[in-house]
């Protein structure tokens, strides 16, 4: 089946390659090869792809950045729909911001910062797409994408382009109207604040700084492994229950920041899982408390 796209991708000079090695794409840094790797250039390509393998009945997933991804030892045998810097254009008008979802947030971040607009400061650092991160509504240090968002493109299986207003995008924590379904994100509105341009980048500084203390940035990561439980942080619980720093082969819950695991080096999705697993089962034991996972596994 994937013979299929792959002829289709040749026909739409669509960028693919054959048993891409999916370690290569992921922060984690762990994973086997998509069977079939296509990159399109352009929103109307990517949504010609996915109705494309929709209609044909082709497997497929859409993938960013591989930031909060933990992808299978055996790979994915079908087709990897990635929306990266092929796709991550970046214009202004006035206090609006139009990014297509390909780029980094923390380059969207810095061209906020050459334009003078304030708003996103808070997702400078935070390592995912502009696409990924209006899927899962990014946040930290007090401020989440759904403050600024305005309007979002996006195709469904159909590979027909429709738009979003922000009311009509289901914001909640970690949560949009495009989490767990078949949709592509193509690009996204922002609407921001005049502001000076010194202040806004000592704003990104002082958070880029922050993160560098209390993260465990020099090591492959998908980021933090679970959603913030009501009335808990996560990192204090898994502390609490002495399983910081706790090694399952080359998977490790870091030392640093306990609501990280890291890769020591030669970490497998298996190592990963089952501790996230034994995670999961200690806090319930001790706090009956469900830890949910921030990361999407990919299998």
């Amino acid at each position: 089946m994937t013979g299929r796209a792959a002829f289709f991708c040749e026909r739409e000079k669509i960028q693919y390659r054959i048993d891409e090695p999916l370690s290569e794409h992921t922060s984690f840094r762990i994973g086997g090869s998509a069977a079939l790797f296509a990159e399109p250039d352009t929103p109307e390509k990517a949504a010609a792809l996915l109705g494309f393998c929709t209609e044909n009945g082709i497997k497929h997933t859409i993938m960013g950045r591989g930031s909060d991804l933990l992808v299978s030892d055996e790979g994915y045998d079908g087709v990897v729909i990635r929306i990266g810097e092929k796709m991550g254009d970046l214009s202004v008008d006035k206090n609006i911001i139009t990014a297509q979802a390909g780029g980094s947030l923390t380059g969207l971040c810095r061209f906020a910062q050459a334009n003078r607009l304030s708003g996103l400061e808070f997702a400078f650092g935070i390592p995912g797409s502009v696409g990924g991160g209006v899927y899962m509504n990014a946040g930290a240090y007090g401020g989440e994408l759904k403050d600024v968002v305005t309007e979002i493109g996006y195709c469904g299986a159909d590979g027909k382009v429709k738009t979003l207003k922000k009311e009509e995008c289901e914001f909640s924590y970690r949560h949009s109207f495009f989490t767990d379904k078949d949709l592509l994100i193509l690009w996204a509105k922002f609407e921001l604040a005049q502001g000076d341009g010194a202040e806004i980048g000592a704003k990104m500084a002082d958070i880029s700084n922050r993160r560098s203390d209390k993260q465990p940035l020099n090591y492959p990561s998908a980021g933090s492994v679970f959603m913030r439980p009501p009335g808990f942080y996560t990192g204090a619980l898994i502390e609490q229950a002495g399983l910081k720093g706790k090694c399952i082969g080359g998977a490790q819950v870091s030392e640093k920041h306990a609501g990280f695991i890291i890769n020591t080096g030669n970490a497998t999705a298996k190592d990963v899982k089952e501790l996230i697993a034994l995670i999961q089962d200690e806090i319930k034991c001790r706090n009956g408390v469900d830890l949910v996972c921030e990361i999407k596994f990919l299998e």
